[in-house]
């Protein structure tokens, strides 16, 4: 039978049950539903990548004038889910959501592979587009402007951090009597935690 849950770190669990998950997952362990919201209350879902995570949150990039970029402009706040099916396991965070430095940015963007930076110049993303031609023209385009290693980063594009205020870690346990801590953020860098009926 598996242990219940007793961290009192959230980011040490996070990481040991991420390292875990590493080990065992097929494909992508850091994909995460990132949930947004209009001003208006409107939600909406999608998979996205963890691309980094310290002690302020947990740091994502795209393009910022997609759907999910105006949403979080507009209404800077949001929630991740984490879940991976090989360890029983799941992870929600929810919190506030600020743009990463320039810099982190930069540094990030330079470590993606060529086509993918040139693909961040050539995608309108989530607007309307008229066929692959349009897209593969666009990427074209792109390349005769960058035709070496050198590709800035495009303006539009940059990262984003979620500051976590709460995050509740799932854990299956036979019968469906489930294990279900949550931590939620205090003064300072305290956390109170308590655990919840499944």
């Amino acid at each position: 039978m598996t242990a219940p849950i007793a961290a009192t770190d959230p980011y040490a669990l996070f990481r040991a049950w991420m390292a875990e998950a590493e080990a065992s997952e097929a494909n992508d362990p850091n994909a995460m539903s990132l949930a947004t919201s209009t001003p208006e209350g409107f939600p909406s879902v999608r998979i996205v990548l963890l691309k980094g995570l310290d002690e302020r949150g947990f740091v994502f990039f795209t393009n910022k004038q997609s759907r999910k970029g105006d949403e979080l402009l507009a209404n800077p706040r949001a929630a991740l889910v984490f879940h991976w099916k090989s360890r029983r396991r799941q992870v929600r965070i929810e919190g506030s959501i600020e743009e990463v430095a320039e810099a982190e940015s930069d540094a990030y963007y330079a470590t993606r592979p060529r086509l993918s930076r040139l693909g961040a110049w050539a995608s309108q993303q989530s607007r309307p587009l008229s066929g692959r031609a349009e897209l593969e023209g666009a990427l074209a385009a792109a390349e005769a402007r960058f035709p070496g290693e050198e590709i800035p980063r495009p303006p539009h594009w940059g990262g984003f951090r979620l500051l976590p205020q709460r995050l509740e870690f799932w854990q299956d346990m036979p019968f469906r009597l489930h294990d279900r801590r949550v931590f939620q953020a205090g003064p300072g860098s305290d956390w109170t935690t308590e655990t919840l009926y499944p």
